[in-house]
């Protein structure tokens, strides 16, 4: 039966789509956020509904909608760089048949966010993708919240719907997710249209952003702690009452202590005794095998090239005997084939140093554009109330992502690059109505001729 109405849910969302062809945006995001395909057993995974949803979202633009103020940002002259780069490392990576696996989605995931903002053109639009990221996004974190109230969860042990732990199914993935996406559903209570935020969307929002700061407990994941920590200081830029919301946070921490489970404050625990630890010390080694590999292939090795690395690291454990004293346990452990464990080593690894050049200039734009629009709009005219906060939420978001790529090889997260196709839409979007509302001095009538 779920098959059934995952299968009748998207032939209807289709079937408006063309009515309303930007609405074949929304079904690619949604499809690529949640993969309904791997949720189904029969139908869905059958069909290409991703190429199908996107070569329809491509057409509808192409024929339907209006040109005549499209604009065209730097970013996505870099995104199609980065596209192009990684066709090039494809094309000779160490591992061909692995690499066009990689590439298979990769390049999905880099089209779109170029195409993205080229829809973009009105703020109901934007927000309308916003919300359905959001929305799809929510489709997991609700399901993993309420197994972590049920279950307490457990690192690798929060089934999230599918068995397979990949894309935003991943527990890490999945936790910097979701904390990202916190001011955005903030930005919703006050600002959002679509829903207008009366107190049934409030009560949604706020048990929403509730089991968003579940998922890192349910999953035991360092990296959605370390996201949580950024998160509590971005928020106190934004806030008027700065020492009120720092009493309220350290609260708020006082009372939730006690009610976490043992699975989750053990792990947050092995983060003082990384040594000890073969998931960390295996991270170190394979970010030093990675750096040691960039200077003999400057250009990368393409994707999947972590496959070739061979390491050697030590692992610590320091055990208490009693007494004040501790004994020291030291052995040498032995791996291959271990994945980057970090965006930032995971393009340096398959794309050398230009490729790692470009994802991080697209990166820094994005987070220092929304920062300019933070400011410009920081005093805004009526109707521009929701620039800002928007733009904060946006870059908030997106340090989240930073911080959360250290430890995750998350480079070409689909999700990520939505993000940067709203930024990158919101950007044009004001700039566009800048130039709509600034003064130009008035033409002189010709003369009419004697």
């Amino acid at each position: 039966m779920r098959d059934y109405a995952f299968v009748l849910f998207l032939f209807s969302f289709f079937g408006l789509g063309f009515r309303k062809p930007f609405l074949f945006v929304l079904v690619y995001a949604y499809i690529d956020i949640v993969s309904p395909q791997r949720l189904t057993y029969l139908l869905l995974n059958s069909l290409p509904i991703s190429m199908i949803a996107v070569a329809l979202a491509v057409a509808g633009w192409l024929a339907i909608d209006d040109k005549r103020d499209v604009r065209v940002a730097p970013r996505q002259f870099l995104i199609v760089l980065l596209l192009g780069y990684c066709w090039y490392t494809t094309m000779h990576a160490d591992f061909p048949l692995e690499a066009k696996d990689k590439w298979d989605w990769v390049w999905k995931a880099l089209a779109f966010a170029a195409f993205l903002p080229l829809t973009l053109r009105t703020k109901l639009r934007i927000e309308a993708l916003l919300l359905f990221m959001t929305l799809s996004a929510a489709s997991i974190i609700i399901v993993g919240g309420i197994k972590t109230i049920l279950s307490g969860g457990g690192y690798g042990e929060l089934n999230l719907m599918v068995a397979n732990n990949s894309g935003l199914y991943e527990g890490s993935t999945i936790s910097m997710v979701a904390i990202a996406i916190i001011p955005l559903i903030l930005w919703f209570t006050r600002y959002g249209t679509i829903f207008p935020p009366d107190w049934k969307v409030k009560v949604f929002a706020y048990a929403l952003v509730f089991a968003c700061l579940l998922i890192p407990i349910g999953t035991s994941t360092r990296t959605g702690l370390l996201c949580i920590v950024l998160l509590a200081v971005l928020m106190l830029r934004d806030t008027k009452k700065k020492f009120v919301y720092l009493g309220a946070l350290g609260a708020v921490a006082l009372v939730a202590i006690p009610f976490l489970p043992s699975a989750f404050t053990e792990r947050m625990g092995t983060i003082k005794t990384y040594q000890a630890d073969a998931s960390a010390s295996t991270r170190l080694a394979v970010w030093q095998w990675t750096m040691d590999y960039a200077k003999t292939h400057p250009m990368g090795g393409g994707f999947e090239a972590y496959r070739q690395n061979h390491i050697r690291y030590e692992k610590v454990a320091v055990e208490s005997e009693g007494g004040g004293n501790a004994k020291v346990d030291r052995s040498l452990e032995v791996d291959k084939a271990r994945a980057y464990h970090s965006a930032y080593f995971e393009m340096l690894g398959e794309q050398g140093y230009p490729g790692l050049a470009i994802w991080l200039l697209l990166n820094l734009a994005g987070i220092f554009r929304m920062e300019v629009l933070r400011r410009r709009y920081a005093k805004p005219e009526p109707g521009q109330e929701w620039i800002a906060p928007l733009a904060s939420a946006l870059q908030s978001g997106h340090l989240i992502y930073m911080l959360g790529g250290t430890f995750i090889a998350i480079a070409f997260q689909p999700f990520i690059y939505m993000l940067i196709g709203a930024q990158i839409g919101l950007d044009t979007y004001c700039a566009r109505k800048r130039a709509e509302s600034s003064w130009r001095p008035l033409r002189k009538p010709r003369m009419a001729a004697a």
